[in-house]
């Protein structure tokens, strides 16, 4: 772990110690059927903005149907169409909600809540008995026109927020962007491997709990084993995750902006972002940038 990322997960650990919680974790080479604790210790910006994290279930999984099921209370109703008609407004958008609207294995359920109202969370991640993704849920803030997260792990959507142009993006791209960004997260966990995926929300509080009472030492032998099981630091899972979510909300915001100015303004900003924060992740950003190689490059080179 870099010395930023070492400083970022210290603070966040000393002030939410108070949370910490011991768990029973089994071994590497079995997972326990039942629900996984979602209350594990995450950097406080993921926090701030998704509310809390993603649960996920083992073990049998009900027949609950298949496509895209929308829970939306009627109070809602009006502003939800009105962001999910934004995120259609782009090609990337039509094809990722047809692709689970489509698909005869899979149940996305997408609803609306007052709780965490300017952020969104994706979980309840169900997988079958063969290892396939087969059930996720989006939960939209009622207020999700609203709040630009930070810019550490969320350098896209943080670029729409007031900055030293007077050129603005209205509230329902801002929420149609932070739809992307939780379908970011439903495309790359059902890429991921579920067995990894579920003992890294096994294993990941008891990373936590041993570097808070061991001075937090990231060189503790039993740290460093636990990091080889499950893919690295906790830190850098997260960020991993966020920037997938980021990534996918990039590539919608280069569908909905075409307008060359404001394109590059937002674009200078994710760079920006990336730079300070997510150096070692610009690739995936510069892959999006040069997807279109007859746009500007906005300063990404």
């Amino acid at each position: 772990m870099n010395k930023t990322r070492l400083s970022r997960y210290a603070i966040f650990l000393m002030l939410f110690a108070s949370l910490v919680f011991l768990v029973s974790v089994v071994g590497h080479s079995a997972l326990r059927p039942g629900p996984v604790p979602s209350a594990v210790l995450v950097p406080s910006e993921i926090i701030a903005y998704h509310g809390s994290m993603p649960e996920i279930e083992t073990g049998p999984v009900p027949d609950q149907g298949a496509g895209i099921k929308e829970d939306i209370a009627s109070k809602y109703a009006v502003r939800y169409q009105n962001w999910k008609r934004e995120f259609l407004s782009t090609e990337a958008g039509r094809t990722q909600w047809d692709l689970y609207q489509n698909n005869p294995h899979f149940t996305l359920t997408i609803s609306v809540s007052r709780e965490n109202a300017e952020g969104a969370t994706t979980g309840k991640y169900k997988w079958n008995d063969a290892g396939q993704l087969v059930a996720a849920t989006i939960t939209l803030g009622s207020r999700l026109d609203e709040g630009y997260p930070n810019p550490i792990y969320f350098p896209v959507m943080n670029s729409l927020g007031p900055g030293d142009s007077t050129a603005r993006v209205d509230g329902t791209t801002l929420a149609a962007t932070k739809i992307a960004h939780e379908f970011g997260h439903v495309n790359r966990t059902a890429k991921a491997d579920p067995q990894l995926y579920q003992l890294q929300s096994q294993l990941i509080p008891q990373y936590n709990t041993i570097f808070l009472t061991n001075g937090r030492n990231p060189s503790d032998p039993k740290l460093l084993d636990l990091a080889q099981q499950i893919g690295g630091t906790p830190v850098e899972i997260w960020e991993d995750r966020e920037y997938w979510g980021e990534a996918n909300a990039m590539v919608y915001l280069r569908d909905r902006v075409t307008e060359d100015n404001l394109r590059c303004l937002l674009f200078s900003r994710i760079r920006h972002s990336v730079d300070l924060y997510a150096k070692s992740y610009e690739r995936r950003f510069l892959d999006i940038v040069q997807a279109n190689p007859t746009s500007k490059m906005c300063g990404w080179q």
